[in-house]
């Protein structure tokens, strides 16, 4: 029994003594880690992205209102053309006997309303003079007035004739280039319930437009005249450069997406750029240069009185204020930390812009932690109290 409560004290003796040590030294003043930054001038931006269709400005379909048989066609894909040019001719045998026999109706219905117009001015004279009675009279009226109505159907009617056969006459409404050709020679179309296309034709191949489909929570960022740049996959080395310049608001719904159309310039001196080609978009919603900005997480940062009171840093606060909103950032010196309001803009990711409140060149605190081995400051951008475990981000060394 006293060999055991010997060997007993034995081992007891040492841990307590190893406890005894470590007590006093986690008892002792704790170090400050800083992680600081520099207020600095950058570039700030933030961006929509979304695909789109690269199309002509102005794109014409040209169609026919009359049905027949294509007879003629003088114009092949990527003709360029002039505006008024002739591009296909459509059979005008029939148009041509229709022409012929409305031409014939209304010289009929001219001869008809020529003699009823005089028997009804006869008739007047004499009904006038008592000589007639009034069943005869207005018998005279009633067969002018019909005639009268006959001609005048008849001069519509050839007047419908001719432009109908000046429809078989298809000529080119604008100046442009012919991207799609839908007939040929001995085709017939039918121009019933609505206008068959036969052509369609690009105004100007060197200004293009990109129509993007945007996001409905990306929308409201973005507006006339922002900067884009595209790709297309026929170019892949290629950054192709635009404006919006127009926002459309009607919305497209497709399985519950909703999507806006946007409109961006595209311009295309070199022809790369093919109607139908599908464009990667990038919007550039905010571009400012040569601002003075800090990461958000300063504006967060509230430091720990007591740690800062162990190591006889002076804190300097702002009086309480009614500003529920009041953003301020805290300023290291020397010894001391001092807080300052300010006035913030724009943010983009991580960056919060400054407009007023500290100066380029002050050093901001971003956090603070006890410090492992005496006092320091963490490098900016490292993580508070960072496990060693965890992965460390590109170009960190993790901690030993």
């Amino acid at each position: 029994m006293k060999n055991s409560k010997a060997i007993t004290r034995g081992i007891l003796l040492p841990v307590l003594g190893i406890c005894g040590l470590v007590f006093l030294q986690c008892s002792g003043k704790r170090g400050i880690n800083w992680a600081t930054e520099v207020v600095e001038r950058s570039s700030m931006s933030n961006m929509v992205t979304a695909t789109g269709t690269v199309e002509p400005v102005t794109q014409v379909e040209v169609g026919t209102q009359v049905s027949g048989i294509i007879d003629k066609i003088y114009v092949d894909y990527n003709s360029v053309v002039k505006k008024g040019q002739l591009l296909a001719e459509m059979d005008k045998v029939t148009l041509q006997a229709e022409l012929q026999s409305n031409e014939a109706q209304l010289a009929s219905a001219k001869a008809e309303y020529d003699y009823q117009q005089k028997n009804y001015a006869r008739s007047q004279v004499l009904f006038e003079k008592k000589l007639i009675s009034d069943t005869d009279y207005e018998t005279s009226l009633y067969n002018y007035e019909k005639a009268k109505s006959a001609y005048e159907k008849s001069q519509a009617d050839i007047v419908k004739v001719r432009r109908n056969l000046g429809y078989t006459v298809i000529t080119s409404p604008i100046d442009g280039v012919v991207i799609s050709r839908e007939v040929e020679e001995g085709q017939t179309v039918a121009a019933g319930f609505e206008t068959p296309t036969l052509f369609n034709i690009a105004n100007d191949l060197t200004e293009m437009q990109v129509i993007a489909d945007v996001d409905e929570a990306d929308i409201g960022q973005v507006a006339e005249g922002q900067r884009v740049t595209f790709e297309v996959d026929a170019y892949p080395n290629d950054v192709f450069e635009g404006i919006v310049t127009q926002v459309r608001l009607e919305a497209t719904v497709e399985s519950n997406v909703v999507t806006y159309e946007v409109v961006i310039s595209a311009p295309n001196p070199d022809l790369k750029l093919k109607p139908g080609l599908t464009a990667t978009v990038t919007i550039y919603t905010l571009e400012k240069e040569n601002v003075l900005a800090v990461s958000s997480k300063a504006l967060k940062f509230i430091p720990d009185e007591i740690m800062a009171a162990e190591n006889k840093i002076d804190i300097r606060s702002l009086p309480e204020s009614g500003e529920s909103l009041r953003k301020t950032l805290w300023i290291k010196k020397a010894g001391l930390l001092e807080e300052r309001k300010v006035k913030t803009g724009t943010s983009s990711g991580s960056l919060v812009e400054i407009i007023q409140g500290v100066s380029e060149g002050e050093e901001v605190v971003t956090g603070m932690e006890v410090a492992k081995n005496g006092n320091g400051d963490m490098k900016p951008g490292e993580q508070e109290g960072g496990s060693p475990f965890m992965p460390t981000p590109p170009g960190r060394k993790k901690k030993n």
